[in-house]
């Protein structure tokens, strides 16, 4: 029997890997909740780090991971091959959006990316990347040369070597009073990559542009439709490809497949993983047939990278997102949560912006007098609603961002339940250090 109170003394697991948030001992998962230990239930918003968004062990999932199991563990694809991973690539193409039709399979969201620049810089022959402040694309060294959410993470480590561009991320909440955000940023963006263009790196030296369309660690900042209109258009304009990370929106969690379709706006390369297996190790670098054949056969190569059984799982997770319509769900229940989280933050002072799309929501928790950003009080908030039975999860880049992530199967019933506890818990630290509601609570 594991002794968890003396666990972390014993130095088995790397710090930078164990002592994060909230490090909870749990037994079990099932639907909506963890099961800790002490027997206790914890509805849970952060759904593995949007990963689980079909919910813990959904039946389903789990039949079709232990038929598999019977069948076949492991495959190096090209070694062998094997129907999970074609019968995936089939499914995967009736909800992608067009010309995104042919898959290169890793095991993370990291790997996914690496993979997206290994072929961006194949197929045009040029050296530069450009992506953007504030967002995160892994921490592989490869990837890690494009990550901004936060210096820590590059801190000692030479990455780029001066290979990397990164230019300012849409930040709606700073578009000058009286402007419109679409026109504003739309020209904002033009701006940024003519001095771009004209000081650091002349467009036919830029092999891609990678940017999340919804900012995930970066603070769930959600950008103008025109800023990504207008970045495609660059990037057409001077045979730039377009990577969209859609590691953590992808899978429903915008309210539509993929934040590509809530946009209407289409990359030539996707990078894939998180919520494609429903828990288990598994991603995908996409981009249509054309750009894929270009990739010289054995230029790029994995041993586990779509593993049989993640694929089984992969696709037993995209029947059920159709069978019990979970896109629609995450549209539907994301617009009311977003209400009843825009109705708590009229009466606390500590809540500053609240936004997202779909069930991928933030709640800027803020100095009051002073509305700068409070990543200490965020850690109050999240352990008063841990010792409540709510998990929630941070973001931003003074980690001020409340990141809210239910599974896509969540119901009303739920939602009120974990926003009512986030409410009390931010009525209590208010309370704590003297604060007065804006409102009065009827």
């Amino acid at each position: 029997m594991i002794d968890w109170n003396s666990i972390n003394d014993e130095g088995l697991l790397a710090p930078t890997m164990a002592k994060d948030f909230p490090n909870l001992p749990v037994v079990k998962s099932e639907g909506l909740f963890y099961i800790g230990v002490d027997g206790k239930k914890y509805l849970d918003f952060t759904s593995g780090i949007a990963t689980e968004n079909t919910g813990h062990r959904h039946p389903k999932v789990v039949a079709a991971i232990k038929d598999q199991v019977d069948h076949l563990v492991h495959g190096p694809i090209g070694i062998i091959n094997y129907e999970s991973i074609l019968t995936l690539a089939r499914k995967l193409r009736t909800v992608l959006p067009a010309p995104l039709d042919c898959f290169f399979f890793g095991n993370s969201g990291a790997e996914a990316i690496e993979g997206a620049v290994k072929l961006a810089r194949h197929v045009t022959k040029r050296p530069y990347v450009v992506s953007f402040l504030g967002g995160f694309h892994g921490r592989t060294m490869g990837a890690l040369s494009l990550t901004t959410s936060k210096s820590k993470y590059r801190r000692s480590l030479p990455v780029g070597a001066g290979m990397t561009y990164q230019l300012p991320y849409a930040q709606v909440s700073e578009t000058p009073e009286g402007a419109d955000p679409e026109v504003y940023w739309s020209q904002h963006i033009e701006k940024d990559f003519e001095r771009l263009f004209n000081h650091q790196a002349a467009p036919d030296e830029i092999a891609a542009v990678i940017l999340e369309p919804v900012l995930g660690e970066g603070g769930y900042v959600v950008p103008p439709r025109a800023w990504l209109e207008k970045i495609r258009a660059i990037c057409d304009q001077h045979g730039i490809l377009l990577i969209f990370d859609e590691v953590q929106t992808g899978f429903g969690r915008t309210g539509d497949w993929f934040a590509a379709n809530s946009f209407g706006v289409t990359p030539d390369i996707m990078a894939i993983a998180k919520g494609i297996a429903s828990g288990l190790p598994l991603s995908a670098t996409v981009a249509s047939k054309e750009l894929m054949e270009q990739w010289a056969v054995g230029s790029h190569s994995t041993t586990f990278g779509g593993n049989p059984i993640a694929c089984a799982a992969a696709c037993a997770t995209i029947d059920v997102m159709k069978e019990e319509g979970l896109v629609e769900n995450a549209r539907s229940m994301g617009e009311y949560a977003l209400s009843q989280l825009s109705a708590i933050k009229e009466k606390h002072p500590v809540i500053g912006n609240v936004r997202g799309i779909g069930l991928m929501l933030g709640i800027e928790i803020v100095q009051p007098d002073s509305g700068e950003p409070n990543g200490e009080g965020l850690m109050n908030i999240l352990e008063k609603c841990l010792h409540k039975g709510v998990i929630f999860y941070l973001s931003g880049n003074k980690g001020e961002v409340i990141r809210m992530m239910p599974p896509l199967t969540v119901d009303k019933e739920h939602l009120d339940l974990g926003i009512s506890l986030l409410d009390e818990a931010i009525a209590e630290y208010e309370a704590e250090l003297g604060i007065r509601q804006k409102v009065s609570v009827e």
